[in-house]
This record gives structure tokens, C-alpha cells and sequence, in this order.
């Protein structure tokens, strides 16, 4: 109950800046007020443009995620059990982590153009994070651990889905909680500046062009909702499996 009420108390502090800044700027252009931008919020949901926009940008974030999920995981894996590949992978890594953001949604801009761009960079913000997550996951596992079970047992499946994948998943658990948020923000951020035809970040693009700023204001509160909610489901998940252990 008191995480709860801190929670709506932040939220109200939020809107009661928000209120404090509109009367400060005094331009409704700038800074639409609370009620045009819900307003406009609830008109957006039922716009077919705006849902059509909102699904193909979810389809790019889930494709992403799984390619980057599926890569991480494999090479991160593969990496924590030979030091050859951990030693060839590390540059690219750390290049992935270090370049900032604009500098790849240009250069992929550039190479693969606005339909692919989206794709590559979100992967490329991504990849990393699932890939750290299994190496780190991996070398924390007890080795002692791992040589009672060669002693019983021989199948590398098993070993895999018993031994690594047991003692990983809060690192990807943790992984997928960092990814969602991110690949959000890059992902709209790439479909913004490469201006990819049905997208979030199109839309946003078009708003700004016509100075419609309730709009902007109501597509941002949208996707903070998106984040949250998935956010506390993954929340949610991580205790169920925690219970379940």
C-alpha cells in the first residue's frame, strides 16, 4: 500500500509540473494543456492510421528482440566456454556498446536503407546487452557444479537446459527488462530520423512538421504506458519463476 501511494504521488507530482511549466511557457502550441493532449489520446487509439503505424513498429521491436535475443544467447554462450571466441567477439562488443546511437541509425541509414535500417540498428543497441547477460551468467556459474554433473551425466542438452539455463535466466530475465525499454527508444528514435513509411517514428515526424505537439505529447504518453506495462509483467514473471524454483 505505501509503494502505491508513493507510486501515485509521483505520478501526480509529474502532472502538477507539467501544469506548472504550461502556465509558465504560456503557449498552448508549445505546451498543450492536460485535457487536449487525453483528449487527442483517446482519438489517436481508434485512428487506423495511428494502429496501423503502432503494429508494424511493434512487429520491427519483436523481430529485433528475437534475432538479438537468439544471437546474444548463442554467441555469449559460446564465448563463456572458449576464450578464442570470447577474444575475437570482444572488440565488436565493445564497439557495439560505445558508438553512440545517431552515429549507427546514419551509417545504416546510408548502407541498407529506412525499410532494414530499423531492423539493424535496434539489433545492433540490443545485441550486447543479451550477450554480456549469458557470458556474465555463465562464468558466475559454481564450477563445482558443473563437475558433478559430468560425473552423472553426459548429454549437452540437458547439461544446457539444467545446469546453464537454470542458473542464466535472471541474467536474461534481466537482459529482456533492459532490452524492451531500450529497443523502444531506439527503434522509434531510428524510425524518426530515417522517416520509415508506416512507423511510430513517421508519425512523431509528422506531428513536429505540423507544430501538432498534443499529438507528440499523446504518442509519448502512449509508449511510456507500453513500457511500463511490460515492464511489470516482466516483473510479475520473474517472481512466478522464482516461486516455481
Amino acid at each position: 500500500m505505501k509503494n502505491l501511494s508513493i507510486k501515485i504521488s509521483s505520478i501526480l507530482s509529474l502532472v502538477l509540473l507539467w501544469y506548472i511549466i504550461y502556465l509558465i511557457v504560456d503557449h498552448p502550441l508549445l505546451i498543450p494543456p492536460i485535457s487536449k493532449v487525453i483528449e487527442t489520446f483517446f482519438k489517436m487509439l481508434i485512428e487506423s492510421s495511428f494502429l496501423n503505424a503502432l503494429w508494424h513498429t511493434a512487429f520491427r521491436l519483436i523481430i529485433s528482440l528475437l534475432i538479438s535475443s537468439v544471437c546474444g544467447i548463442s554467441l555469449g554462450y559460446l564465448s563463456a566456454k572458449n576464450k578464442s571466441v570470447e577474444l575475437v567477439l570482444r572488440p565488436h562488443v565493445t564497439i557495439l556498446k560505445t558508438i553512440p546511437v545517431i552515429s549507427v541509425i546514419i551509417i545504416m541509414y546510408i548502407l541498407v536503407g529506412y525499410q532494414i535500417a530499423p531492423y539493424v540498428i535496434t539489433f545492433f543497441m540490443i545485441f550486447p546487452i543479451f550477450y554480456q547477460a549469458t557470458y556474465q551468467g555463465i562464468k558466475a556459474i559454481n564450477q563445482d557444479l558443473l563437475d558433478v554433473y559430468h560425473l552423472e551425466m553426459e548429454n549437452r542438452y540437458l547439461e544446457f537446459k539444467y545446469v546453464y539455463l537454470q542458473n542464466i535466466k535472471d541474467y536474461l530475465i534481466l537482459a529482456s527488462y533492459q532490452s524492451f525499454g531500450l529497443g523502444f527508444k531506439v527503434l522509434v528514435t531510428s524510425e524518426f530520423i530515417t522517416q520509415t513509411q508506416n512507423s511510430i517514428g513517421k508519425l512523431l515526424y509528422q506531428a513536429k512538421v505540423n507544430l501538432a505537439y498534443d499529438y507528440v505529447f499523446a504518442i509519448t504518453i502512449l509508449l511510456i504506458i507500453i513500457t511500463v506495462l511490460v515492464e511489470v509483467f516482466m516483473s510479475s514473471f520473474k517472481k512466478k519463476m522464482l516461486q516455481d524454483t
